[in-house]
């Protein structure tokens, strides 16, 4: 599965599981543009994954705003050319049960997780297209499919993912684009190492494998959907989540 010389845009990429992501493609060998809300931080990202010997690019970008997201993948496509590869994962979330949610933190959820990823891919696919060669693969979640408490807003923006996914696959599928989601169970971060000790067993419970899933674990199905050899992959969801959703 070689990817060596590729070009990669991860949004939301200067943390968390955005930086695992995209240190693991910069280990294969992958040149990489870091986006993210952070210019700073994504700067600091980009600089560490040159020491991969890797050609890196670091943008600020608002995925919610078209105009954000249009000077991105312009100043992309004067550096390296070409894009091979998108992750599409940047989000956030605004947590509070319906009765108590604010539209604007309504708003914010969907137009960060969901708009941000419709514009992004419709710039990518302007490019994809015309080399007729592309990887699109989204992170969606395990409660796009179990749903949780609180979290309506962030749960309606990941199953809205799963449907982009699964639509933008069928349009583009005879053009060489490939488009693909993982959705992701209880991952270890910083937000789960806070957690209190009683509710991390709790959530353990409802995992088979008995664990946190890592970084690693998204990376690695990022890894695989990338790949030149899985093109007859597309429209599918990779769910990583230790058999907590089947």
């Amino acid at each position: 599965m070689d990817i060596k010389g590729q070009t990669a845009m991860v949004t939301g990429g200067a943390r968390g599981i955005g930086k695992a992501i995209a240190e693991s493609l910069a280990r294969k060998g992958v040149n990489l543009a870091v986006a993210d809300i952070s210019l700073e931080s994504a700067g600091e990202t980009a600089k560490e994954l040159e020491s991969f010997g890797i050609r890196t690019l670091s943008l600020r970008l608002d995925v919610s705003k078209s105009g954000d997201v249009s000077r991105a993948f312009e100043d992309l496509i004067k550096e390296f050319g070409r894009l091979d590869i998108l992750i599409n994962n940047a989000g956030i979330t605004r947590d509070s049960l319906i009765l108590r949610m604010k539209e604007e933190d309504w708003d914010s959820v969907i137009d960060i997780n969901l708009k941000g990823v419709f514009l992004c891919s419709k710039e990518a696919i302007k490019v994809m297209v015309k080399q007729r060669y592309g990887r699109i693969i989204n992170i969606a979640s395990v409660v796009a499919f179990m749903g949780n408490p609180g979290q309506a807003n962030y749960s309606a923006s990941k199953a809205g993912i799963i449907g982009l996914t699964k639509t933008t696959a069928r349009e583009y599928a005879s053009r060489g684009v490939t488009v693909n989601a993982i959705a992701p169970g209880f991952i270890s971060t910083t937000m789960t190492d806070a957690l209190a000790e009683n509710i991390k067993q709790d959530m353990l419970k409802s995992i088979p494998v008995g664990k946190f899933g890592s970084v690693d674990d998204v990376a690695n199905a990022v890894n695989f959907l990338a790949s030149p050899e899985n093109g007859y992959i597309t429209g599918q969801v990779i769910h990583v989540n230790g058999g907590m959703y089947m």
